[in-house]
């Protein structure tokens, strides 16, 4: 392939994906809409290589080398142009996903357009394309740098030589690949929300404190942090959006407790905001 991937978006996903691929050898262009948000994305992506290099896992030459590899740049067109893959990491909206895939696929035919969702249909999202089987789900997890698993979706509509770019990417990038139909929630969100939907309900019936309910699933089933926690760590309004779809798509086992409606309404959205859960 290329060796070029766009990536859409510099949040802290976005970031990530960018650390990877860079990581694996390959030229990233990261976009985002403010300047400021790439160099925040940027930022980020510096601190993980510093920590890597203080931590004797990278020479400062190889930060280096990988910051080479990263060009951020500000128009969309421009980014997209030439790579074989076009990853999008921006927030969890349908439409906003669908303009992308429409944006993207117009601006380059040539490209397989690969959502981070980690709820919305690939195959609706693959209606806004030129190309509909030529887009696939790529749902990374938090911290992208540190987590090795990838969930791939495959839409309706998926074809086999899109499937095989997104699972050599992933290869390249050392992550544990898993293949899932596009159903809602996938496999992981849908068993990982369950449970931190369980955990709430519970901390809002007073059952244990927050720290006790993820010490249970940390110290009794070896997850390595608790489904409160890494509620926080995903932000409180991500799960809200994605319980709520799930909740029309499954029903009640997916109805977002009170205590999360709640503190998303006041503000409480984990660790981007210093209070969810816990303090940060």
């Amino acid at each position: 392939m290329s060796k070029t991937i766009a990536v859409l978006g510099a949040g802290t996903m976005g970031a990530g994906i960018t650390q990877v691929a860079a990581t694996a050898g390959y030229e990233v262009r990261l976009y985002d809409l403010m300047q400021g948000l790439v160099d925040e994305g940027l930022g980020r992506i510096y601190t993980n290589l510093t920590k890597a290099v203080e931590k004797g896992k990278l020479t400062i030459d190889e930060r280096a080398e990988i910051l080479n590899r990263i060009d951020p740049l500000m128009d969309i067109d421009e980014v997209v142009t030439g790579a074989e893959l076009v990853i999008e990491a921006v927030p969890e909206r349908m439409a906003m996903k669908q303009q992308l895939a429409k944006r993207v696929t117009q601006a380059n035919p040539a490209a397989v357009f690969a959502s981070n969702t980690s709820s919305l249909s690939i195959s609706q999202i693959a209606t806004a394309a030129v190309d509909p089987s030529m887009v696939i789900g790529m749902h990374f997890f938090n911290p992208v740098h540190l987590m090795p698993l990838l969930e791939i979706v495959r839409g309706e509509r998926t074809s086999d030589a899109t499937l095989a770019l997104a699972q050599q990417v992933g290869a390249d990038m050392g992550r544990e690949m898993i293949v899932v139909r596009d159903a809602p929630g996938f496999a992981t969100s849908r068993l990982g929300l369950v449970i931190g939907l369980e955990a709430m309900r519970m901390f809002e019936q007073g059952v244990a404190s927050a720290q006790d309910i993820d010490r249970a699933m940390e110290l009794g089933y070896r997850h390595p942090m608790g489904p409160l926690k890494l509620t926080d760590l995903v932000g409180l309004d991500v799960r809200l959006a994605i319980a709520e779809h799930l909740h029309s798509e499954l029903g009640a086992a997916f109805e977002p407790p009170q205590v999360l409606r709640q503190m998303v309404a006041d503000g409480k959205l984990g660790k981007k905001s210093g209070q969810g859960f816990y303090s940060w």
